[in-house]
């Protein structure tokens, strides 16, 4: 009975102190919250205020001026879906423009990583002076892309280039490079692998961090240097090649200034911009990406309506090619992190 007493004693207690103790702790947190979200987000408000000022807002404006005839001189004038029909059914040049990218993305994101990944291998088992080769594979990467461009087409000139006179030496007879339909993008493909320092450094880190102790137990179990790069070394970076992926499919979906400068020098043109209509993709429209046709449109055409259309397609096939590439690659599902 005493027992029953101190219980019912200490439930009234509860009851009478219970809730309005626990409802102050809880404002209490409740308002420590709002104190730390506050704080939070006065320090996040420059950031926030350049997002939307420099990315949220030219989004939504490209989407509203994409349904726009609008020359950046009078006010857009409403067409509907009429710059959309014009893109996907009757732009004479976009064809071209559509499988140069495609290439790009094709050819040169994959020759790029496996050449990096290669250097890379090389560079961490390097044992002589492993800095200096490091800095030497990485310095290209720190030129300017425009000088990077008129450099090689300076080389591979066909009549005055060093490439093509050393060529000759040896009885062959070099290509026109930068100046042939053929040659033209598979010169910038060897460009693209010249100044790979940047995805080179990222691989060698990556290499540089797998446990020796993986090679060693592969070592006892009687695996090769084949199937240690294999199953150990492909294995552990796999997750740093996915990145590496991801990043060069959004870039070669952006290709322009090495395409765009590339074109212009090899034809004798040095500037990109105003007059390029003529030139655009030379030699021929082998080097006519779909942004360079976009940048044609907007600013040598003043087509910034059309333009806004292509940009907004050219966002939606990249949010979908990135969508799709992260579904296909296992390091970036839920059940690989686990």
């Amino acid at each position: 009975m005493i027992a029953g007493a101190s219980n019912v004693r200490s439930g009234r207690l509860r009851l009478l102190r219970g809730p309005g103790a626990r409802s102050a702790t809880a404002r209490r947190g409740d308002r420590a919250a709002r104190r730390r979200l506050g704080v939070a987000m006065l320090l996040l408000a420059p950031a926030l205020l350049g997002l939307g000022l420099f990315y949220g807002y030219p989004l939504v404006a490209s989407v509203f001026w994409s349904f726009t005839r609008y020359d950046q001189l009078a006010s857009p004038a409403w067409v509907g879906l009429l710059n959309y029909r014009y893109l996907f059914t009757q732009d004479p040049q976009i064809g071209a423009a559509v499988v140069n990218t495609l290439w790009f993305v094709v050819v040169l994101v994959p020759v790029r990583i496996v050449c990096a990944l290669i250097v890379a291998g090389l560079l961490a088992r390097a044992r002589t002076a492993p800095g200096l080769w490091r800095t030497i594979f990485y310095l290209p990467a720190l030129m300017p892309p425009v000088a990077s461009v008129v450099a090689f087409v300076f080389l591979f000139n066909p009549g005055t280039g060093p490439v093509n006179q050393v060529l000759s030496w040896f009885g062959v007879q070099g290509p026109l490079w930068f100046n042939d339909p053929a040659w033209s993008k598979p010169s910038l493909v060897i460009l693209g692998v010249w100044v790979m320092g940047d995805l080179m450094i990222i691989l060698l880190a990556a290499l540089l961090e797998v446990p020796r102790e993986l090679y060693e137990a592969a070592s006892l179990d009687g695996a090769g240097a084949w199937h240690q790069v294999r199953h150990v070394t492909l294995p552990t970076i796999s997750p740093v090649i996915a990145f590496s992926v991801v990043t060069g499919v959004i870039a070669a979906l952006q290709y322009f200034t090495e395409a765009a400068v590339a074109s212009g020098v090899a034809s004798g043109k040095a500037t990109v911009g105003s007059g390029t209509a003529t030139l655009l993709g030379y030699p021929g429209t082998s080097l006519l990406t779909y942004t360079e046709l976009l940048y044609e449109h907007g600013f040598a055409s003043f087509q910034f309506g059309y333009a806004s259309a292509m940009a907004v397609v050219l966002f939606a096939i990249t949010a979908t090619v990135l969508g799709l590439t992260i579904r296909r690659i296992r390091v970036f599902r839920a059940e690989e992190v686990r």
